[in-house]
């Protein structure tokens, strides 16, 4: 850490040029001789990309920030609350720290915090950081999170793991054991030290293929933040063998959408369908990653429109974790058909259906936006279809 960088004048500076072109701070070089131009760039750049990922710590005077990879690469502030809402205690270990950002609230719900990082400077950062946030019970400590455990005795309530995808792995499918730390080949010893392991992966991973490589898992968390998928949660609990139970979060900007299902219920169920009624339903996109199609039919007493096409259907307008639209008309997908459209704009979704949006606003010179949503899908008689609607909310 270079401390001349709290110095007022280039607090001042940092925060001056937040939204400059970087490119031209670069040319001009650095005005203070303590602290040299790329030094300057990354606070810069990362304090910038934390103004709405991490607002606590944007507003806080002389935080130090790492380079602008760290803070890409951190939970934001609204899925590490959604964690402090899942568990608590008395301790805590994160085994894979990085800018510490779930271990600050992690600090709210829990009497002690460890927070490993094996970079040194980051780990010296954080640490820095925490004393300007007012955290009295984080302790720091500079080592491989799974090399600490090894050598130590201790055991904690929880512990919490955020392994990330080794480099050499892109391109391949995403398998647990890719990543580093290897969270499954290290599961006996994180056992030996808590009953309780909370693990933050990508949503690139397959549920299907975690649960292969892991045991004992109760929870899987799908975290999506204004419909975007933002990570999954595992929750293992030693020796637990009951029903897997998946739960669904959508954090929008007013409220939020919850959808839990049991996994073996999915696999049991089965969905009825039916042709498009007065309203349709787009469950949102933590639902769909989750794969609780048939849950959801079942649940909330809608049908599907099709096996594959996970749009559903019904006559009175209900309360939905997704997207409703009232339907106005059902065409067939013909020529004849789609000449009557007659709209300069709409909204195009497809949803089990052979063309792409692209494909489909080239071929009916129909530009994106207007009141109109456009489903080209397929119904339960597999006929391709169009669905014009407008939002029901």
């Amino acid at each position: 850490m270079n401390l001349s960088i709290l110095n007022t004048d280039i607090q001042e500076f940092i925060n001056t040029h937040l939204n400059s072109s970087v490119t031209a701070l670069v040319l001009k070089g650095t005005p203070f001789p303590t602290v040299d131009t790329k030094e300057l760039i990354e606070q810069i750049e990362a304090k910038s990309r934390c103004e709405k990922k991490l607002p606590t710590w944007f507003n806080t005077k002389n935080i130090y920030y790492p380079n602008k990879l760290n803070i890409e690469q951190t939970s934001s502030e609204i899925t590490a609350k959604y964690k402090s809402r899942l568990i608590s205690g008395d301790s805590i270990i994160d085994l894979t720290g990085g800018f510490g950002v779930d271990c600050y609230f992690f600090s709210k719900v829990f009497k002690t915090v460890v927070h490993c990082e094996i970079n040194e400077s980051l780990s010296e950062i954080v640490n820095h950081n925490y004393a300007q946030l007012h955290v009295n019970n984080i302790e720091t400590i500079n080592n491989d999170g799974i090399a600490f455990l090894k050598s130590s005795t201790t055991t904690f309530d929880w512990i919490y793991i955020d392994p990330s995808r080794r480099h050499d792995s892109k391109g391949k499918v995403f398998f647990l054991n890719d990543c580093l730390p290897n969270v499954p080949a290290h599961l006996d010893l994180l056992f030996k030290h808590s009953k309780n392991i909370l693990i933050k992966t990508s949503p690139l991973l397959d549920l299907s293929v975690g649960c292969n490589e892991l045991k004992h898992v109760k929870t899987i968390h799908v975290v999506a933040v204004n419909n975007e998928v933002k990570e999954l949660l595992w929750t293992l609990e030693f020796g637990f063998e009951g029903d897997l139970l998946i739960q669904t979060i959508n954090i929008k900007n007013q409220g939020e959408d919850q959808f839990n299902f049991s996994m073996e219920d999915e696999k049991s169920m089965e969905s009825e369908y039916s042709e498009p009624q007065t309203y349709v339903y787009e469950p949102n996109s933590a639902i769909l990653k989750a794969g609780g199609f048939n849950a959801i039919a079942n649940q909330l007493n809608v049908y599907k429109l099709h096996k594959h096409s996970h749009l559903y259907t019904n006559n009175t307008l209900i309360d939905f974790p997704g997207r409703r639209f009232e339907v106005l008309n059902v065409l067939p997908y013909n020529k004849k058909a789609l000449k009557n459209l007659n709209l300069a704009k709409g909204n195009i979704s497809t949803r089990n259906f052979p063309e792409t949006v692209e494909q489909l606003r080239k071929k009916l010179k129909i530009k994106d936006g207007g009141n109109h949503y456009l489903f080209f899908t397929t119904d339960l008689h597999d006929n391709k279809i169009v669905l014009i609607t407008t939002k029901a909310d």
